[in-house]
């Protein structure tokens, strides 16, 4: 790879390094070929992109692209084969599905990520992939602001249905005096 091709490889890391929303680094060695062809198929559903990129790359994008100091100490402590998942979608479900092919996957191990430029421990995404998804919280909400409505509801029948019971309790009592 000349200089040319590494100077626009660069460029192009710092644009999706701007562009996605979460950035999961990740140590792949070991891994078989169709486990990575799996994991690229999983990501791509989701709105992701998969990376392999020379560590080298990853410093000079680091250094060229304006990024933050704490992001530039993140890139600087990658070693090793490295690949990235570039998130531009709902980060909780990526997060998921990153978390659940490293735990059937031992050679693929979670490193220091980032979310913008806020810096994420291994750790951290597994607590991110913890979180409900955005539909569950979306139903959580919804159940939420709909429980003042629905005990509002309850209360106004209650009404109506007292006074039909009451109403047949004296249908009742006048049918058995006039039986009487």
């Amino acid at each position: 790879m000349n200089r040319a091709e590494k100077v626009e490889l660069t460029k192009s890391l710092k644009e999706k390094f701007q562009k996605a929303d979460l950035a999961i680094f990740a140590n792949y060695k070991g891994l078989k070929a169709t486990q990575a062809d799996e994991f690229r198929k999983q990501i791509r559903s989701i709105q992701g992109e998969v990376k392999i990129v020379k560590n080298n790359l990853l410093h000079f994008a680091a250094k060229e692209g304006g990024m933050s100091s704490e992001v530039q100490k993140v890139m600087d402590a990658v070693v090793g084969p490295t690949v990235v998942t570039f998130v531009y979608g709902d980060i909780v479900t990526a997060a998921k599905k990153i978390s659940e092919f490293a735990k059937g996957n031992e050679a693929f191990q979670l490193r220091d990520s980032l979310m913008g430029d806020k810096v994420l421990l291994a750790a951290e995404v597994e607590q991110l992939a913890s979180l409900p998804s955005r539909e569950q919280l979306l139903s959580m909400l919804l159940s939420t602001m709909q429980g003042p409505a629905r005990g509002f509801v309850s209360v106004l029948a209650a009404l109506p249905r007292g006074l039909v019971t009451v109403l047949s309790a004296i249908e009742r009592k006048k049918s058995e005096a006039g039986d009487a």
